[in-house]
């Protein structure tokens, strides 16, 4: 019946109104209850409070706070260095270098939205002043962001395990060789609207052995972290929300006492803009819950699974017309929100046919964080243009060979499970 998809028809509405996605959600989660009459209203808010009672779900303000930590305690610069010296003497150097720190920060931030506003901040000026297009730089500094989706710690792997019950340590393994994959394509679509354009490099010859070796060692504390929560999620030392807390602890010692950069004084700050960026994706996970009630009292889901089941069995056929329609959605809905909506939506259709739910969970986050630079209500243009003053039409022409690169390894990803799963089985053992 039309009534039972009445909520997510007003969903989708409120999101083309532009009412901010949290509200939108928990509005039309909320009509649902109004609208059947069966459900008590009391119900909805005990789906939007015990969202929030879930040890896994720690992760998320504890990794936003290291990275907020590692920001201030001014380790960009060090990776900056680093980057600069491996890339420095590319053509288009500035945008060579964008990508690379963006690969080397995204073990540290968790967050692409922050990566957008560092990287917009810091390079995107430097672009302008070096000639470079203003909507190019914007780009560029947008889409390298997404790489910080894939390289652990991310926040939307963070999102994706605990709503799947799929192991988060397999699915950090899992994403960086999909996210240094990305890194390389960004950075050949670089070098050749960089060649076509004249954007010069930095200096005529590569910086040298002593040059990067000073820079490595610099940055070494700063590198460390990727690794130290990768290796003590793997061994037992600590689960992923033990490490959240472990790093912030790390990066503390690391910004106070190796770099000497950091000062208490600047905590109270940065736990405030902690606060601030962890409440927004809370209250998008508590509307969430209240909304995947209505799904489920509806048995939408089943029916979208016996839908999709009717085109074709084929699991990886499935999985092309899954992402066809994540392409689609994610020009209307922020990839957050689409996240939290379609992973119990999908992950049981994709069970049944046997698709290991690391694989789709790194093709799924992949998606729909290309989304984030997809017009017209992508998290990261926005973030990127507005830094820049680079209106929509001109970020529209510029992004399009850059995400047909990353189109290119989206399908890469899909066709080869392998890609993903190979790390994860080397360092865990094959899956069930």
């Amino acid at each position: 019946m039309l009534v039972d998809w009445l909520p997510g028809i007003l969903m989708l509405v409120l999101f083309a109104l532009e009412v901010p996605i949290a509200f939108a959600i928990a509005i039309a989660a909320l009509s649902f209850f109004l609208i059947d009459g069966s459900v008590p209203l009391n119900i909805f808010v005990q789906k939007m409070v015990t969202a929030t009672d879930s040890y896994p779900l720690l992760a998320i303000p504890f990794f936003v706070l290291a990275g907020g930590i590692m920001n201030k305690a001014g380790i960009t610069a060090r990776l900056l260095v680093l980057a600069d010296a491996l890339v420095g003497h590319l053509t288009g150097a500035l945008a060579q270098m964008c990508t690379v720190l963006a690969t080397l920060l995204g073990g540290l931030t968790a967050s692409s939205s922050a990566d957008a506003a560092m990287l917009a901040k810091i390079l995107g000026p430097e672009m302008v002043r070096a000639n470079y297009s203003p909507a190019f730089a914007a780009v560029i500094t947008s889409c390298a962001a997404i790489i910080t989706a894939l390289i652990p710690p991310s926040i939307g792997l963070i999102i994706y395990g605990y709503i799947s019950d799929t192991s988060i340590g397999r699915l950090f393994v899992g994403g960086i060789v999909p996210g240094l994959l990305l890194a390389g394509a960004l950075m050949t679509v670089t070098a050749v609207i960089a060649k076509k354009r004249g954007y010069l490099p930095r200096r005529r010859e590569f910086a040298g052995a002593p040059a990067l070796g000073r820079a490595f060692v610099d940055a070494l504390w700063a590198l460390s972290i990727p690794v130290f929560i990768v290796v003590g999620i793997r061994y037992g030392i600590f689960t992923p929300t033990e490490a959240g807390a472990i790093t912030v602890l790390y990066t503390i010692l690391v910004g106070r006492f190796a770099y000497r950069s950091l000062y208490f004084a600047d905590l109270p700050r940065v736990m405030k803009e902690t606060v601030l960026d962890t409440s927004s994706v809370m209250i998008m996970i508590c509307a969430a819950s209240a909304f995947g009630f209505y799904l489920a009292w509806e048995r939408i889901p089943p029916q979208m699974a016996n839908w999709l089941v009717s085109l074709t069995t084929n699991p990886i056929l499935l999985l092309l017309l899954i992402n066809a329609l994540l392409i689609v959605l994610g020009t209307a809905i922020e990839g957050t929100s689409a996240l939290i909506i379609l992973t119990p939506i999908f992950v049981p259709i994709l069970a049944k046919l046997g698709i290991d739910p690391v694989h789709f969970g790194i093709v799924l986050v992949t998606n729909l964080t290309i989304a984030g630079v997809t017009p017209p209500v992508g998290q990261m243009m926005f973030i990127s243009s507005q830094v820049l003053r680079v209106p929509m039409e001109d970020y529209t022409i510029e992004v399009l060979p850059f995400l047909a690169a990353m189109c290119l390894v989206l399908v890469a990803l899909t066709l080869f499970p392998q890609i993903t799963l190979f790390l994860p089985d080397l360092v865990y053992g094959r899956g069930p």
